[in-house]
């Protein structure tokens, strides 16, 4: 890798400022300096891209291309200069042209580019792929608005427009050249050659077209560098002359303003018809953009597709890129002539799922008449792999009609998403053991019994070089002043020689000293943003994750609404701040009111006198990677109480374990093999285990036998229903804890699990009075936490299903 002087680095900047804003530093803005100093980082990838393609051409080696809707890359500036061995002669560069380096860093928006775990989870990939130097790009669609800026106001969550390309766009490097057009709607014309074989035409379709912008991806003290292309969404046409002459100016430009909804926001609301509309032309927009950039490369590099599979993997992540499999037949089929059975080979050797959910909301359906008019062609391939799928079923399981409705692509008016991965992708893996078990013993059970193959596991995994190292500098510090080097950065399970301090009174004094500084640095934070007083001699008990309801953050505010009662009381508890981050889907109403709740109980305590020193809550509006890094290193508690079975992974959990956090939770997700490896001394384990809460909802789970026999229990759902002195009621949430509404009463049984996770918590406050031991518990869990890296996750992959080397080998 290529050294850079601060001086260097300055004549860079300084170059930039005058060739793309005109001013010199003392002239421009803080937002033209960050711009320049992107487009400096910016430069050094490039120039290392160009020689990694180059190579990867030269070496004709496998290629991995990572398809996922999201991509939450937080800020690009720190992570790039960290990567590239150049950040601290950065800072001294920026020190020296007169502006603060921390607060240069702080005006960058994050890429709005996703919303929870699995956009986390393949910015990590990314840059673990790219550190181990495996020919890998990642694609998905440039969200112009991202999810949402979220606002709380009266207590409520208001989604605001995230406008993050204005400096985020720093960062990408259109390449209009390389633009595709995906086609839309119209119909499909049929006819026959002399040989017999069908010829497939498209007519009358609207055409969007699909320009790649591309991020580049540096990795950790190498050359090589990966891309993340995004799909921006164009008309062919900007403006229809004819309509425009004419005087209707709206229509003129109806075209334009049609394809460019495609890349506005990401997940648009789909209770109903124009939402569905619009999340299944997102999908196929970026799979078929992809599809035919891959397809476009190989053949000007090898001059034929027949040996496509042996040099691509497409790696569908859930199921919102499953199109990429009709989608490479067509091309195969009908742009190169391949027959059926040729064209189904290659796709069925070249692409492989990933399940990140077993909720049955994200195994998705579309309706067969919205794919068929929106999709005609596609449509069509879709009806005869069901058929070819079908026959194959029906005879392996000896016409079991059963089985055939379970598998079906097509069934009942739905195409079924999940069942077409299944059906098609040489490997199927889930994302945690306990997740894995999962899809084999129930989700896809019975294709399991047919191709088991097809399943494996791979267990996710964090980029700890971002999530400890660089958001944690002074426990990077410690780390290696223990372990007496730096190895652990490339070889994550080094960490293990950091619990050689467990015992040493010096290590556990510096670990208490850095924990204390960093939640005083994030209680200054809270201050500043929110306006938030938080105690930093109080535990900080942290829950920051997607509001959904298995996710459980009721169950969390049930124990506060406890606590407080007990103060309420005349109790002393040992002082704790509980501290939450999440978003609520847009239209996710209980969501949306759990965190109305969360509000109203955070003005009720933080505004009681008698809770002073005791107890705190407060909810962090706009929860985002950037936060998370803030918080993150000064967290003690991590909550991970999700309903075991339902949470896939997670990876909240392990940034939190690696920041030397402890973790509450269930048997569930990663969860389990986090319990494995720290042992039942260094983490508190509660509630009912996967096969418990199967067995509780076959057999007649009743939540009022739980509310009936706990004074508790009923104390705390009688307060969530009359509501706090702001006011509001929450009878529609404790009602459906209760009764129902409407459905399964308690359906992620926060009762059942509730007086488990209520004795959990007093062992947990009880542990926190003896530092000393805590610390060590801190000490266990992050040097047990290397095997969570993402660079072992990524190893995996490349070993069990992608057959791609990679740099480093455990």
């Amino acid at each position: 890798m290529k050294e850079y002087t601060k001086e260097e680095l300055r004549t860079l900047i300084e170059g930039k400022l005058r060739r793309n804003f005109g001013r010199i530093a003392a002239e421009a803005t803080e937002a033209q300096v960050f711009k320049a100093c992107a487009l400096v980082i910016r430069d050094l990838m490039s120039a290392n891209r160009i020689d990694t393609s180059r190579r990867i051409d030269k070496t004709q080696a496998r290629q991995v291309h990572y398809l996922s809707m999201e991509f939450l890359m937080g800020r690009s500036l720190v992570k790039n200069a960290y990567n590239l061995g150049v950040l601290e002669p950065l800072k001294a560069a920026i020190k020296e042209i007169g502006y603060e380096p921390g607060d240069l860093f702080e005006i960058e928006p994050d890429a709005s580019l996703g919303n929870g775990g699995l956009g986390r989870l393949a910015a990590c990939y990314l840059e673990s792929m790219t550190t181990q130097e495996i020919p890998a790009t990642g694609y998905s669609i440039c969200y112009q608005l991202g999810l949402f800026k979220q606002k709380i106001s009266d207590g409520r969550q208001i989604e605001l427009a995230d406008e993050w390309l204005e400096l985020g766009d720093a960062w990408l490097m259109p390449h209009e050249e390389e633009s595709v057009t995906v086609h839309f709607g119209g119909y499909v014309e049929s006819s026959w050659d002399e040989d017999g074989k069908m010829i497939c035409t498209q007519k009358g379709c609207t055409d969007v077209l699909a320009v790649p912008k591309d991020m580049m991806i540096a990795g950790y003290k190498t050359d090589h560098v990966n891309k993340l292309r995004l799909w921006d969404a164009k008309s062919p046409a900007a403006v229809n002359m004819n309509l425009y002459s004419s005087g209707e100016y709206l229509k003129a430009v109806e075209q334009q303003i049609t394809a460019e909804t495609i890349a506005k926001v990401i997940y648009p609301a789909d209770d109903h018809y124009e939402g569905k509309t619009l999340r299944l032309k997102q999908q196929y927009f970026f799979v078929s953009a992809t599809v035919q950039s891959v397809v476009r490369k190989h053949k000007k590099l090898y001059g034929t597709l027949k040996n496509f599979h042996e040099k691509h993997v497409f790696q569908i992540n859930d199921t919102h890129p499953t199109m990429v499999i009709p989608e490479l037949m067509r091309i195969l089929m009908d742009e190169e002539g391949m027959g059926w059975d040729e064209a189904w080979f290659i796709t069925t050797h070249a692409v492989a799922y990933t399940n990140h959910t077993v909720m049955a909301e994200a195994l998705e359906h579309w309706p067969q008449i919205l794919i068929q008019g929106l999709l005609p062609r596609i449509f069509m391939i879709l009806c005869e792999i069901n058929d070819r799928y079908l026959k194959e079923v029906r005879t392996f399981f000896h016409n079991d009609e059963n089985k055939a409705r379970e598998l079906a692509i097509l069934w009942d008016g739905d195409v079924r998403m999940a069942n077409l991965d299944v059906a098609a992708c040489y490997a199927i893996n889930g994302v945690a053991a306990l997740h894995s078990e999962i899809l084999k013993n129930d989700v896809f059970h019975t294709a399991y019994l047919r191709t088991p193959q097809k399943f494996t596991n791979v267990t996710n995994g964090v980029d700890h070089r971002r999530w400890l190292s660089e958001i944690n500098p002074k426990l990077d510090t410690l780390i290696r002043d223990v372990t007496g080097t730096d190895d652990y950065l490339l070889h994550p399970t080094a960490l293990k020689q950091f619990e050689a301090g467990r015992d040493d009174p010096s290590v556990l004094k510096q670990l208490a000293a850095i924990k204390r500084e960093n939640k005083e640095k994030f209680a200054a934070y809270a201050a500043k943003e929110y306006g938030f007083k938080l105690n930093p001699d109080a535990m900080f008990d942290v829950q920051v994750k997607r509001l959904h309801e298995y996710k459980r953050q009721l169950l969390n505010v049930m124990h506060i609404i406890h606590l407080y009662q007990r103060i309420q009381n005349g109790e002393k508890i040992q002082p704790r701040t509980f501290l939450f981050g999440a978003k609520a889907a847009a239209g996710y109403y209980t969501a949306k009111r759990i965190i109305e709740l969360i509000v109203s109980l955070q003005h009720q305590i933080n505004n009681d006198p008698r809770c002073e020193g005791q107890l705190q809550v407060f909810f962090l509006e706009n929860y985002r990677v950037s936060l998370a890094e803030k918080l993150m290193p000064a967290a003690e508690l991590s909550e991970q109480i999700s309903t075991a079975g339902k949470e896939a992974s997670g990876t909240g959990n392990m940034k939190l374990m690696m920041n030397g956090a402890l973790t509450i939770g269930t048997e569930d997700g990663a969860n389990v093999e986090m319990h494995q490896v720290v042992g039942d001394e260094n983490i508190f384990i509660f509630g009912l285990k996967a096969d418990e809460v199967a067995d509780k909802l076959r057999y007649g789970y009743n939540s009022y036998e739980y509310y009936n026999q706990s004074q508790v229990i009923r104390d705390v759902l009688n307060n969530i229903a009359q509501g706090f002195s702001d006011g509001k009621s929450y009878s529609d949430l404790s009602n459906g804890l209760i009764f129902g509404n409407g459905g399964q009463a308690d359906p992620y049984l926060l009762l059942a699990d509730f007086e488990s996770y209520r004795a959990k918590q007093e062992q947990v406050a009880q542990a926190y009075l003896d530092q000393k031991h805590w610390n060590q518990m801190s000490i266990s869990n992050i040097a047990r936490s290397g095997i969570f890296s993402s660079d072992r996750s990524i190893a995996d992959y490349a070993e069990r299903i992608w057959h791609v080397d990679v740099r480093n080998k455990e």
